[in-house]
């Protein structure tokens, strides 16, 4: 059998090069298969170390040595131990071996290791890469979520469990770590939440957690404290993944579609639920988002009662959207989803001039319509609706439509319509209206406030009857206005027109106009010349307020 020895030599300054830089590992020099040191350390399990190497052949002993890490070479080893066994591995030729550590005090340590196999080849002092950290190890022991599966009506995860030091003096008999402070930690993988609580004498914490991701990974981390100075701490592993639960839910909208003028703010309004195991109940302080695609149009919270009253623009950029309840990623809901729909009528602009003439003809001239907002359009056969009414507040009626004219058919161009008509009341407030569509808000004129009064002759006559040639002829009779159901004297310059038609013509022809008095009595006389009919009516000069009168005759014989 093949045996050979070597001794790893090592000098005080090569052994601290090694620690900070790592070393090849060990072996016997100028062989091609001796035993091999890997490492060994602690592992962070109190009072063993762990050796890793391997060889040609099974590994038969292995003693480790152990050296306080600011010794000087050639000092007395603090320890050592050789009562190894196989850790892992599939066979003595490589693998981990572990043995129990037995020091006098707490530190940082240096090891060496003595490998040797079966086929007697053996190296000594081969000095490990790590140094072997114979402390205080402080580590969560129970860690427990309550409930396992939170759900909208538990949602509060209460995380707790035991902080336990172990001195690797005493391995065996851990103490609770009382005083210890403990990040608990729940990691969602977008980021970390921490909650820190600190252990009771017994080492027992808790702490209290709300989920804000439906799937997190839960775990403790002991952190340092004056009790246990330059002790190792260690998180739980392997950690614990935690699931909620996503409830349904349901809600309503008062509608799914608004029609606003451009301006204009709509009103939804609604009640939101979330099934339990206590069945259907409100949903409050949850969020009611009117979205079109990744544009966010308007939002809301529902209130305790789980009601909600959203608004949305006219200006908002969600012709075809969605009403949400909810958001992404809520842990204890669902998402759920409402059509909704919006349609804006664009503001449009609208005047004419309204005149009233003194035949009952009322005439519009000058009238237009326009939008400004490039995204509305008109309609096939756009018109305007003339209106009245009594006060020009209310009871407005209809009395003609008129056609508007496009000729350009943009925004900001001016689209004209006139017509002349008979009114169907001399005494009222005009308007004219444009009545919109879907795409283009209505409009009106200012109400303007036109009247003409009837007007009428009673009392008609001529005298003398007859008379002579050459000799003057008076006219009696009152100009009369009709204001409401009454007849009054009409005094305001009126000039009622007298006319004359010779015995044997068909035409009247025009004389003079006649005087009023305060009464409306007709004041005024002409020469008789031949016999004829005398005719009177009001029909020129009627000022802005009255009609034409029927016209009134009296048949005089002149002698």
């Amino acid at each position: 059998m093949r045996r050979s020895t070597f001794l790893a030599a090592a000098t005080a300054t090569a052994l601290t090069t090694g620690l900070f830089t790592g070393l090849t590992p060990a072996r016997a020099d100028g062989t091609t298969g001796g035993p091999v040191l890997v490492d060994a350390n602690g592992w962070n399990e109190p009072g063993l170390v762990f050796v890793t190497a391997h060889s040609d052949s099974p590994i038969t002993h292995i003693t480790a040595h152990f050296y306080p890490l600011d010794a000087p070479e050639g000092a007395q080893e603090a320890g050592s131990t050789e009562n190894f066994t196989q850790y892992s591995g599939q066979d003595a030729t490589s693998g981990t071996w572990r043995a129990p550590v037995h020091l006098a005090d707490l530190g940082d340590y240096r090891v060496t290791v003595d490998l040797q196999d079966a086929s007697g080849a053996t190296v000594t002092g081969s000095l490990s890469r790590d140094p072997l950290r114979y402390r205080t190890i402080v580590m969560v022991s129970g860690l427990t979520a309550t409930p396992s599966v939170p759900d909208y009506l538990h949602q509060q995860v209460s995380v707790s469990g035991t902080a336990l030091a172990r001195d690797p003096r005493t391995p065996d008999a851990p103490v609770p770590a009382a005083g210890t402070p403990v990040d608990v930690v729940a990691d969602t993988g977008l980021g970390r939440t921490i909650t820190t609580a600190t252990a009771g004498p017994d080492g027992r914490f808790t702490a209290a957690y709300v989920p804000t991701e439906q799937s997190f990974r839960l775990s403790a981390a002991p952190q340092a404290s004056s009790s246990y100075p330059g002790a190792i701490d260690l998180s739980t592993y392997p950690t614990q993944w935690l699931h909620t639960t996503q409830a349904p839910v349901r809600f309503t909208a008062s509608t799914h579609s608004l029609n606003l003028k451009q301006g204009a703010t709509g009103t939804v309004t609604g009640h939101a639920e979330i099934q339990t195991t206590a069945g259907w109940q409100p949903l409050p302080n949850t969020a009611i988002t009117l979205m079109d695609s990744s544009v966010v149009a308007g939002q809301t919270t529902t209130d305790s009662r789980g009601d909600y009253t959203l608004r949305v623009s006219s200006e908002s950029p969600a012709p075809n959207a969605e009403l949400f309840a909810g958001t992404d990623y809520m842990p204890f809901q669902q998402v759920a989803t409402q059509p909704f729909s919006l349609h804006v009528a664009y503001t449009t602009h609208i005047d004419a001039g309204v005149s009233l003439y003194d035949d009952s003809a009322l005439h519009v001239d000058d009238g237009y319509v326009y939008y400004e907002d490039a995204r509305a359009h008109w309609p096939a056969k756009p018109t305007v609706t003339l209106q009245y009414s009594k006060d020009g507040k209310s009871g407005w009626k209809n009395a003609t439509s008129i056609p508007i004219k496009i000729r350009y058919n943009k925004p900001l161009f001016e689209e004209t319509f006139a017509r002349t008509f008979t009114a169907p009341d001399t005494d009222a407030y005009w308007r004219a209206r444009f009545d919109g569509n879907p795409d283009l808000g209505s409009s009106t004129t200012k109400p303007v406030h036109l009247y003409r009064y009837a007007t009428r002759i009673t009392g008609f006559h001529a005298s003398p009857h007859p008379v002579r040639k050459g000799q003057p002829i008076s006219f009696g009779g009152t100009l009369q206005y009709k204001k409401g159901n009454t007849w009054k004297p009409l005094t305001d310059d009126a000039w009622p027109t007298l006319y004359f038609k010779p015995r044997g013509s068909s035409t009247y022809h025009y004389v003079c106009e006649l005087d009023t008095d305060k009464k409306g009595h007709l004041i005024g006389m002409v020469a008789a010349k031949q016999d004829g009919t005398w005719a009177l009516a009001v029909n020129r000069q009627t000022g802005d307020h009255y009609l034409r009168s029927t016209r009134v005759t009296d048949y005089v014989d002149v002698r």
